[in-house]
């Protein structure tokens, strides 16, 4: 099958690369298709891949996960944390030719805050109004501080689209995206590829050195990894950790990389649907001995040679808002086996494990597969592909599902949709009252060690009782041609592309 496959993504390779061969063009091999190019409703990160492109953001961040200009030129915030003014770049066109201003920055916002099935609501919700102060300022009136609006704003919920396009095309949108960013987009066909190009009225254009973008999915990552050794791509995103060593040794590439600010983990189905009524998903004593039946450097160890860091909370533990009070629990079987019996569970325990349809993953579930075995669990491993694995989890049809998050600047960005009674990426469909108020507090709260006070008291009670285990946190590695010039690896796994020559 390895053949085939290769040959077919050589051979579109080669077309695309002669249809252009008059032009500089970047070939960018993704792990997945990402699903609409809307940042309003968009959910996958190659699809953030994508948008890097296409959409800038009011704001970005930088290799130290600091904030930087990019639409906007800065921000103030008043006393009483309630009101933020926006000060916005002049000069600014989006791709149709409209330009770009505060009544622009406006509608953008509303949108994310109003449109039906947005992704972004969660991300900016504070947000009570939004008001034009003049032609290059914009008000935010929130309903309470929330410390996390800027950082939410160097994401898609800061992605600013064309109010003409996008009234025009109503939930056509992401069909063709119409942005302010360095590419515009041409053309996509499913499962093949994503061609981009140059905007000419770029605000930034000095620094855009290549004419066209072909983004391909491929799925496997020994594909991926094939075509960009055979030059039918410049650089790809999430090699296998297992070929690092045999990267390094490769003259034609250099390899990139960093620890991302997201985490890899399970997310248990524990009130969603009647697929959450099992001794899995209602007595949090089965949760627990299925965790201590892990370890997680083991884990680390076997399936990405060491090179991915362990974890057991949303934010690594080189995260300045890691709880060093709530370690890495040590694997204890003959615990785990107490923890089954007081829960009156007999075993072998059957459980099934939705999981997305990469190497490595599947490798993960296999390991911990074996090693629950030996605690009394038996893991039903469901290989599914990506996209048809979020749809099942937004239905709750699954018990277990190994989902990966590529993280947000801010923690609150890695734990308040997911933990919170009504967030948007809620899966599993936890929900206490009394960590919905933590967590509320947690976005009032901007002095970081009371921040992180709080961060805890969240921590131990989503720990004990939530819906999501957290397993390990990766190493992202670029690894790209010698020929690519100007690429520095972000903590947010995106692939910035202005700066970028060939």
């Amino acid at each position: 099958m390895f053949a085939p496959r290769f040959v077919l993504a050589a051979a579109l390779s080669a077309a695309l690369t002669a249809a252009v061969s008059a032009q500089s063009t970047l070939r960018i091999g993704l792990a997945e298709d990402p699903d609409i190019l809307d940042p309003t409703l968009a959910r996958t990160y190659v699809g953030r891949i994508v948008f890097a492109s296409l959409c800038d953001k009011l704001f970005d961040i930088d290799e130290n996960v600091k904030v930087v200009p990019q639409l906007a030129t800065g921000f103030e915030v008043s006393g009483d944390g309630k009101e933020v003014l926006i000060k916005l770049r002049a000069g600014v066109l989006f791709h149709d030719g409209e330009k770009f201003d505060a009544a622009a920055a406006k509608f953008s916002i509303e949108r994310h805050l109003t449109m039906q099935g947005s992704f972004r609501r969660g991300d900016i919700s504070p947000i009570d109004k939004v008001e034009v102060v003049d032609p290059l300022t914009i008000k935010l009136v929130l309903k309470a501080p929330f410390a996390p609006l800027i950082a939410a704003l160097t994401d898609r919920a800061g992605m600013m689209v064309s109010p003409k396009a996008a009234a025009a095309a109503g939930a056509d949108f992401g069909k063709k995206p119409v942005c302010a960013g360095p590419y515009k987009f041409v053309e996509r066909v499913a499962q093949r590829h994503i061609i981009v190009e140059k905007f000419a009225d770029y605000w930034n254009k000095a620094n855009v050195h290549i004419d066209r973008i072909v983004y391909s999915p491929i799925e496997d990552s020994t594909v991926r990894l094939a075509n960009l050794r055979s030059g039918n791509l410049e650089i790809i995103e999430r090699m296998l950790a297992t070929d690092a060593d045999a990267v390094k040794k490769d003259a034609k590439l250099k390899l990139a990389s960093v620890i991302e600010l997201g985490y890899q983990s399970i997310t248990i189905n524990v009130g969603n649907g009647p697929r959450a009524k099992t001794p899995f998903g209602e007595n949090a004593k089965v949760r627990q001995a299925f965790e201590l039946a892990l370890d997680r450097q083991a884990i680390v160890q076997v399936v990405f040679n060491g090179e991915f860091l362990p974890g057991n909370q949303w934010v690594s533990p080189q995260n300045p808002m890691y709880q060093q009070s709530v370690p890495i629990p040590k694997r204890d079987v003959a615990a785990a086996k107490k923890l089954l019996t007081e829960a009156g569970v007999k075993t072998p325990y059957v459980v099934e494990m939705m999981v997305p349809n990469n190497p490595e993953t599947r490798q993960v579930s296999e390991v911990i597969q074996s090693m629950v075995k030996e605690a009394g669990f038996e893991v039903k491993i469901r290989v599914t592909e990506f996209a048809t694995s979020l749809n099942s989890a937004e239905k709750g049809d699954y018990e277990t599902y190994m989902l990966a998050w590529s993280g947000r600047t801010d923690p609150d960005g890695n734990i308040y949709s997911f933990q919170s009674c009504k967030g948007p990426l809620n899966y599993g469909k936890y929900c206490d009252p009394e960590t919905d108020k933590l967590l509320d507090q947690s976005r009032t709260v901007n002095d970081p060690a009371a921040r992180k006070k709080v961060f805890e008291e969240i921590t131990k009670r989503t720990l004990a009782n939530g819906s999501i285990l957290y397993l390990y946190h990766r190493k992202m590695f670029f690894p790209h041609t010698t020929k690519l010039q100007g690429f520095k690896p972000m903590p947010d796994g995106l692939i910035r592309v202005v700066g970028l020559k060939l």
